[in-house]
């Protein structure tokens, strides 16, 4: 069950990130989760969108540097080592985490974390037979 994840090169520059978030905004689409790594020059930023396919293709049009990935989305505890947890599952099978972020739940019982993994498919089956729970695309765009 992976999610899709849109990620956009900016320049590091004013009013880069406002224009990609006022232009998600004005196509009716709404913002789950973002994270940005950013140097001098430029920034990734990557978000979790309610509709994938139309913010991809609108910001392309637009003409920004975008790509769609594939992450997890892990419904981790809420609570000291829920994470480390779920880490200690993919360590132990060898797969390596490119990056995580997290974010809210309306019912704030766990915490849900977008997981990049360098082998997706065996994270999705380790996570799985670990009795992780993935959350699949809807219930995440749905939030």
């Amino acid at each position: 069950m992976r999610v899709k994840q849109i990620s956009v090169f900016l320049e590091n520059k004013v009013g880069r990130l406002s224009e990609v978030t006022r232009i998600l905004g004005e196509e009716g689409i709404n913002i789950r989760a973002l994270s940005i790594a950013d140097t001098t020059e430029f920034g990734i930023l990557r978000m979790i969108v309610d509709k994938p396919d139309s913010a991809y293709k609108v910001l392309k049009d637009k003409g920004f540097a975008t790509s769609m990935t594939d992450v997890l989305a892990v419904e981790v505890e809420d609570k000291p080592g829920g994470l480390a947890k779920v880490l200690e599952i993919l360590k132990e099978a060898g797969i390596n985490v490119e990056y995580v972020y997290a974010f809210v739940t309306p019912s704030g019982k766990n915490a849900l974390v977008v997981i990049r993994v360098e082998k997706m498919e065996e994270g999705e089956k380790v996570l799985t037979n670990a009795g992780v729970r993935l959350l699949p695309p809807e219930e995440v765009y749905a939030l």
